[in-house]
């Protein structure tokens, strides 16, 4: 028996069934980290994501393969083609997982949020109980007479309230407009 085939089978199923995967995976995601309080949730993602990337890549390079390779061929290590395709594939995926600050130790920076993302819900409850109160200054309006003092008041709360959703809504538009 070769002693090489044991060595050669290792690196054949890491190169057909992780490094690849593990590459993408990194370059795609390089936020996750796999220290910290969500360390081990992050390694399992990975691990995970990284066995069905080298899976899915490994199909797609050879069905590539199959179809523009004059003569189609064949996955051995007397032909490997395809191992090189795939190691290809992570050296690229490698690179930009580097560039991209994946295998640093601290994690990058996190992305800007985008306009309008901060505050959402706490915007629309505030929105919400302004809408619930003009409803009920409405309803007062129209069972007061229009010539009593509390019909001028009524219609003062209104106006502030309107007033108040109107400038919600300015300053929403304008974290858009930048």
């Amino acid at each position: 028996m070769n002693p090489l085939v044991v060595p050669e089978a290792v690196l054949g199923g890491a190169l057909l069934f992780f490094v690849p995967g593990f590459a993408v995976a990194r370059a795609t995601f390089p936020r996750l980290r796999f220290r910290g309080p969500d360390g081990l949730r992050g390694a399992l993602e990975t691990v995970a994501l990284s066995f069905t990337l080298s899976v899915v890549l490994t199909v797609l390079v050879g069905f590539a393969l199959l179809r523009l390779a004059p003569g189609g061929f064949a996955a051995s290590w007397s032909d490997p083609l395809l191992e090189t395709c795939l190691g290809a594939v992570a050296i690229v995926a490698f690179a930009v997982g580097y560039l991209e600050g994946a295998y640093a130790t601290a994690p990058p920076a996190p992305a800007p949020p985008e306009p309008g993302a901060a505050g959402a819900w706490e915007l629309s409850r505030e929105l919400d109980r302004l809408a619930r109160e003009e409803r009920r200054i409405v309803r007062e309006l129209a069972g007061v007479g229009a010539d009593t003092a509390a019909h001028g008041d009524l219609e003062r709360r209104l106006a502030a309230v309107r007033g108040e959703v109107r400038a919600i809504q300015d300053r929403r538009e304008a974290e858009y407009d930048l």
